[in-house]
């Protein structure tokens, strides 16, 4: 017998793998981070860069937490979640720019956070295209540094949709639930109203989908709209006797709430102005209203195409959230301002931009896929175009009324009108802001104080009743008349006392 002996060979040194941990997907561009840096350039450049001074609505948001001006009248309405949000900013400063600033770089991390939520859902690719088709709306790059709560409520509904998605899909992560209570709350605590019609048909899904009837899923959603409910259900009884009390103030402050078509006001407003009430402007030129006409269109193509191919979660669940969200804005009030619609536009951009991607990865790759990026991207162009002259003409407007209470203000200092003081009238919540007065009014939505409250207390503390009428308030007849240069105003002061 022979043996045969054999003799291992060195082994030879391998190329390095990949790191599990670093993908490839990794080492492609974060096209989600680079959209949210170019909505905040955008607000910098195009809304803070210039001087914007403070509106009506922020005048009264901003006065509830800001140590240096009285609070002005809260109507029913209104939840104090944007007020929270501004308080630190005021504690620090008063600055008008370094507020916008601040908000500007806030919203767009806000955007990066909350659309992120949705790459396990939709992908990289259509993720950033919804981001992106959101923050280049000039509604959208308008509001980003302004402290109005409808851009936040948008972002809330959409983290706490892709959350929801995620809770109930398989390996729930706990943080999920969390995270989705911590949303649905935030939507709820920067407007009440909103939160509720958000949770609606989130509460009606499981109803639809048996896999979605957990009782963690379920119990989430009802906590965090009670959560961020609180603070506006507190209020209801220390200053209006109780929830329903305030649900008729509030839908007495809107004109009146109930069950009509709003439609055509809404159309006729979507490009501006700001606020639409009365609403008897015209509608803009068509090619300012494709955008807009095209949205439900492809939604519903997005719905029908998600349906066939058996996903349609991550499409119906945000339409259905974004239809909830117009309802009262559609089909309850009678006047309408562009920012009502911010949250279901965010909503309808998740499964429109999914749609979009698919759509183009249906081209062969090379010249037809090519060709379809080429016509994408000339509409696109197109989009933007007519979105910045739409955010030129609106911030063009906006910037002329703040500027007149900015003014109005100056006048009053001028007459000496110094603080402690108060101002009353139809203008007087901004203009008292930038005086540093208080505020009061004895008629319209704003009311709270009576025409002899308002007499004796303008006995001993410097007042100005402002009008745009030719002659004096009933409750100021023997006043003493000032023009307001510049204003079209006019302030009415008592006699020295």
């Amino acid at each position: 017998m022979t043996a045969t002996i054999t003799t291992a060979r060195p082994r030879q040194p391998q190329p390095p793998q990949p790191s599990p941990q670093q993908p490839e997907d990794r080492r492609r561009l974060p096209w989600l981070a680079l959209v949210a840096a170019a909505y905040a350039a955008a607000q910098l450049f195009l809304v803070a860069g210039g001087h914007l001074g403070l509106g009506w609505d922020e005048a009264v948001y901003l006065s509830q937490t800001d140590p240096r001006t009285p609070a002005a009248f809260f109507s029913a309405p209104r939840s104090r979640g944007i007020s929270y949000l501004v308080a630190p900013i005021l504690a620090v400063t008063g600055s008008a720019t370094a507020l916008r600033t601040v908000l500007a770089l806030t919203s767009a991390l806000a955007l990066y956070a909350a659309f992120r939520v949705w790459q396990p859902l939709l992908g990289r690719a259509a993720t950033a295209l919804a981001a992106l088709l959101f923050a280049t709306l000039w509604v959208t790059v308008l509001y980003g540094p302004q402290a109005m709560p409808n851009l936040w409520v948008a972002l809330a509904a959409v983290a706490a949709t892709g959350w929801y998605l995620r809770a109930a899909g398989p390996g729930v992560p706990r943080r999920a639930y969390v995270l989705l209570t911590s949303c649905l709350a935030g939507a709820a605590l920067f407007r009440f109203s909103d939160g509720i019609w958000l949770a609606l048909p989130l509460l009606t899904a499981p109803l639809l989908v048996g896999a979605w009837r957990r009782p963690a899923l379920v119990l989430a959603v009802l906590t965090g709209p009670a959560l961020g409910s609180l603070p506006w259900i507190v209020e209801a009884y220390a200053r209006f006797g109780g929830v329903l009390a305030r649900l008729h103030v509030a839908g007495r402050t809107e004109g009146g709430m109930h069950p009509h078509w709003n439609g055509g006001t809404a159309w006729r407003g979507l490009t501006g102005p700001l606020l639409c009430r009365p609403c008897t402007v015209q509608a803009a030129q068509p090619a300012h209203h494709l955008w807009w006409a095209a949205l439900p269109v492809l939604a519903a193509c997005a719905c029908a195409v998600a349906v066939r191919n058996r996903r349609p979660s991550s499409t119906l669940l945000p339409v259905a959230c974004a239809v909830a969200l117009s309802v009262p804005y559609l089909l309850l009030i009678d006047y309408f301002a562009p920012r009502f619609l911010l949250p279901s536009y965010a909503l309808l951009s998740l499964p429109i931009a999914a749609l979009l991607v698919r759509l183009l990865h249906a081209f062969h790759p090379g010249a037809p896929r090519a060709f379809a990026l080429c016509a994408l991207a000339l509409l696109f162009a197109a989009h933007t175009t007519t979105q910045y002259a739409d955010l030129r003409t609106n911030l063009t407007h906006a910037r002329a009324a703040n500027a007149r209470y900015q003014v109005a203000a100056d006048e009053l200092h001028r007459l000496g009108l110094r603080p402690p003081c108060l101002i009353t009238g139809k203008h007087a919540p901004p203009i008292a802001y930038d005086t540093g007065c208080a505020s009061a009014n004895v008629s319209g939505n704003n009311r709270n104080t009576t025409p002899t409250a308002l007499r004796r207390r303008a006995a001993h503390t410097p007042t100005a009743a402002l009008t745009r009428k030719h002659h004096a308030p009933f409750y100021a007849g023997h006043w003493t008349a000032h023009p307001l240069r510049g204003t079209g105003l006019t302030a009415y002061l008592p006699p020295q006392p």
